[in-house]
């Protein structure tokens, strides 16, 4: 009876450590994952700290470069700025405008003006602007003159740049099918282009024949 009884509590010890020792591997378990979890939380947050310090690193070298070029424009004359800038002196018309059509089995034509800013050299230059352009039939009535008109914003027109060996300049072109009543007769060209940069206003004309 004793041995019965000392086997029974031997059982109920022998279960009651299996418990202990699985809830011990839970325990382990659990504190692994944790460990886990934490450790990939650190690494987030070291990844955003880098990049917030490399973004930092940026923003203060190219604060540097602006201090450094306003210290360098503030030591020079003003007058020795602007002797720097280009200096616009006429603004042309090109040579090869006029009335094209795509081929010669098309109807539509185009009217393609050359707009050539000249400095001081006598170069053309990539000058920022605003255009005017109209195409005018002198030989009709005043009230009928004017064929069609056109206007290019500066942010229009400095996508327009044509530079070969024949010509260099703003490369402008205006659709004019249907507006031409004939080929061989003469029309005027007329432009007007205001330099954002001196504010001053040239005007040219030119005469075309299809």
């Amino acid at each position: 009876m004793q041995n019965a009884e000392i086997k029974t509590r031997m059982g109920k010890s022998t279960s009651a450590w299996g418990m202990v020792g699985a809830v011990a591997v839970c325990a382990i378990v659990l504190a692994g994952g944790c460990e886990k979890a934490q450790t990939g939380g650190s690494t987030k947050i070291i990844s955003e700290e880098m990049g917030l310090k490399a973004r930092v690193e940026q923003l203060q070298k190219e604060n540097e470069q602006l201090k450094n070029q306003v210290e360098t424009l503030s030591k020079l004359p003003g007058d020795k700025r602007a002797e720097a800038l280009y200096h616009l002196q006429m603004v042309e018309i090109g040579r090869y405008t006029n009335i094209y059509r795509e081929d010669q089995n098309s109807a539509n034509e185009s009217l393609v003006v050359y707009v050539q800013p000249i400095d001081e050299t006598g170069d053309a230059i990539k000058a920022a602007g605003k255009v005017e352009i109209q195409l005018w039939d002198l030989n009709k009535p005043e009230n009928q003159a004017m064929i069609g008109q056109w206007k290019v914003e500066p942010n229009d027109i400095k996508k327009q740049w044509f530079d070969t060996i024949a010509i260099t300049g703003y490369r402008l072109t205006f659709d004019v099918t249907g507006k031409i009543d004939k080929a061989d007769k003469q029309l005027t060209v007329k432009m007007t282009f205001t330099d954002y940069l001196s504010g001053k206003v040239f005007t040219e004309q030119k005469t075309i024949k299809p």
